[in-house]
């Protein structure tokens, strides 16, 4: 029997996890096992609007892969053995695996500046989410904070300005929001801004105290990972990123693949970034890699570039920028409703997408998910 272990259901686990189930559905001897900490699949790209007071989808996994190769397993990973081929799970219970595709993504810094852990709302789940929502709902009036002016700041910073119009929305950032827009792009983003009544501020935050000033601070300045990979002794980076070669697997422990935010692929001079863009055509990578090795041949290089940056500025306005494969701007851009629906139709849930890769696994060869991926 050979056990393949994916860690993480996110947007790169379930990718990886749904289409391996469609590609090995009719080999034996093979046992598929998906872990993770929640039976609730959590849309991250759309917890902001869970955060302002918004609705969401109920997407139960266990549902999903009901009658499917998957074996679910709802547990907390505490100790990887990279060596031994071993997971551990918070209730004592000891996984084994012959392959392992680790896809425990990312979760909000709240380590790096002071103060952060202990003032700051996040949105790093849907309890989080609905927390700051339950916050926000009961203030009539009050300021927020949003500190990080990269796109969840931005999108956050919208989505409550919009959603509640008495409280005074600030947004704070090392960098102006939209820093890598064009210049049209960027404009029509500030001025969205403006509409909303936004207060815009450019700072780098050293700590989070009382000057802040905001009744509710909500923190989307950067990102950090898990550090189970480095005490697993796989070979990280300076972010705790597993490092893969060209076709993801670990650099110090090859049957180890890593996808999504838990992962630093290397494509040309640069580092994949961790978006749902990226992150579930390198889970489909693993898991097309996986099914070459049990075939006898060698996993392919994996090759991806980005192409576009969508905004969503509130539930009826977005700005849409066109990118090039390394994610610098193209000239290109959409603003208003037409922005909208793309955004939406491009952003979508997953879901259906996960159930078709069941029962066909080779569209994803080709399936962009709003990035370039060719194998």
């Amino acid at each position: 029997m050979t056990d393949i272990l994916i860690l993480g259901a996110g947007y790169a686990g379930l990718s990886a996890a749904t289409n391996l189930a469609g590609r090995l559905r009719r080999r034996a001897g093979v046992r598929l096992t998906l872990v993770n900490a929640d039976d609730r699949f959590t849309e991250r790209l759309r917890l902001h609007t869970t955060g302002a007071g918004g609705g969401v989808k109920e997407l139960s996994i266990p549902h999903l892969t009901t009658g499917t190769t998957i074996e679910f397993v709802r547990g907390w990973v505490t100790a990887v053995d990279a060596d031994a081929g071993t997971v551990g799970l918070g209730d004592g219970r000891v996984l084994r695996f012959d392959k392992l595709v680790y896809a425990l993504g990312s979760t909000a810094d709240t380590a790096s500046v002071p103060g952060v852990a202990e003032h700051a709302y996040t949105l790093d789940s849907f309890h989080d989410a609905r927390t700051l929502a339950a916050r926000l709902a009961g203030m009539r009036k009050g300021t927020v904070v949003v500190c990080g002016s990269g796109l969840t700041g931005v999108e956050a910073a919208a989505e409550i300005a919009e959603s509640h119009p008495a409280l005074t929305v600030h947004l704070i950032g090392r960098d102006a929001p939209g820093a890598t827009l064009t210049p049209g792009a960027r404009r029509y983003l500030h001025a969205a801004l403006d509409r909303l009544g936004i207060r815009v501020r450019t700072a780098e935050i050293r700590e989070l105290s009382g000057s802040i000033g905001g009744d509710v601070i909500l923190w989307t300045a950067g990102t950090r990972v898990s550090p189970l990979a480095a005490a697993a002794g796989l070979t990280v980076d300076d972010r705790g990123r597993i490092v893969t070669d060209r076709t993801l697997r670990s650099v110090s422990h090859p049957r180890v693949y890593a996808v999504g935010d838990a992962a630093a692929v290397r494509q040309g001079d640069r580092v994949l970034h961790g978006t749902c863009q990226s992150g579930m055509p390198t889970g489909v990578h693993a898991a097309m890699s996986i099914a070459r090795e049990l075939d006898g041949r060698q996993p392919r290089p994996f090759r991806f570039g980005y192409y576009h940056v969508p905004v969503s500025l509130g539930r009826g306005d977005a700005v849409v920028q066109f990118t090039h494969p390394d994610d610098s701007p193209r000239r290109a851009y959409l603003t208003g409703r037409p922005a909208v629906w793309y955004k939406e139709t491009v952003s979508a849930s997953p879901w259906p997408t996960y159930a078709r890769m069941l029962a066909f696994p080779a569209m994803a060869s080709w399936w962009p998910r709003g990035g370039r991926y060719t194998r």
